[in-house]
């Protein structure tokens, strides 16, 4: 992969030669981007990435055969992956990209101002992959410091961010995160949510519950049932979690808890 100092490896992916050509050349514009490499279809993709090292995928969503999610699932196996930023005119597949942990959703027409904000989180993100070094299994780190979830309100797609959620609660394969001004329903897991939000201090509660410690303001015991405060609601805590949470708590004091917006 190539480095910050020298600028990013950047593969524009787009069936629309016009778009192709466009954003191509306003990536090629910013001085943070060193090669641009351009590709009109996801197979197209797929074979430059076999060649060579991409640090990060631009790739429209609707294209025939392999369309951008389907390339976006095909790169999430990669032992190590470029990052991914969907430009598209649809805004419907924003959920679908949170999902699979893409670093931006560009809309079209592509402004070169927002692009720039898109560039900057691929280098924010690339920094902390250099910072944090290999998870578990090895693979570059590429969760950002802090995370924004593309929601659906009114029909109209909006964002937060990980630290404004509160705790998150299981809906069958949705999940249902909550913040300080409400709550916002996604398509994704519960399950999924743990593995990617562990190391930022969620933590399972319930079967159906995950907690958000920074966000915690009190823990309760009441004939050995345990319940969490979080804002103006009480949580419980299952049985089985309880000894999980006492530990956390022990390796994590309740004094070094810093609620967001507080």
């Amino acid at each position: 992969m190539s480095t910050n100092d020298v600028g990013l490896t950047a593969l524009v992916v787009d069936d629309e030669l016009p778009a192709l050509s466009d954003l191509g050349y306003l990536l090629g514009r910013d001085e943070r981007i060193a090669e641009v490499i351009t590709a009109s279809s996801g197979t197209e993709a797929l074979q430059v990435l076999d060649g060579r090292d991409v640090d990060v995928v631009f790739s429209d969503v609707s294209m025939p055969g392999l369309d951008g999610m389907a390339l976006a699932r095909v790169i999430s196996r990669f032992r190590v992956r470029p990052q991914i930023v969907f430009v598209t005119a649809h805004d419907q597949h924003a959920v679908d990209a949170f999902a699979l942990a893409a670093t931006d959703y560009v809309m079209k027409p592509v402004r070169q101002e927002r692009l720039s904000e898109a560039i900057r989180r691929v280098v924010v993100a690339q920094s902390e992959r250099g910072a944090g070094g290999t998870d578990a299994n090895g693979d570059a780190a590429t969760v950002l410091e802090d995370e924004t979830i593309p929601v659906e309100l009114g029909g109209v797609t909006r964002f937060i961010t990980r630290n404004q959620i509160r705790y998150a609660q299981a809906h069958g394969d949705y999940a249902r995160l909550h913040t300080d001004t409400g709550s916002h329903l996604v398509r994704v897991p519960l399950s999924v949510l743990e593995e990617r939000w562990g190391e930022h201090g969620f933590v399972r509660i319930h079967r159906s519950t995950l907690v958000a410690l920074p966000h915690v303001s009190e823990v309760r015991m009441d004939h050995g049932r345990c319940s969490v405060v979080v804002g103006a609601v009480e949580l419980q805590v299952s049985r089985r979690h309880t000894k999980e949470l006492r530990d956390t708590l022990l390796r994590r004091p309740i004094g070094d808890r810093r609620p967001n917006g507080s």
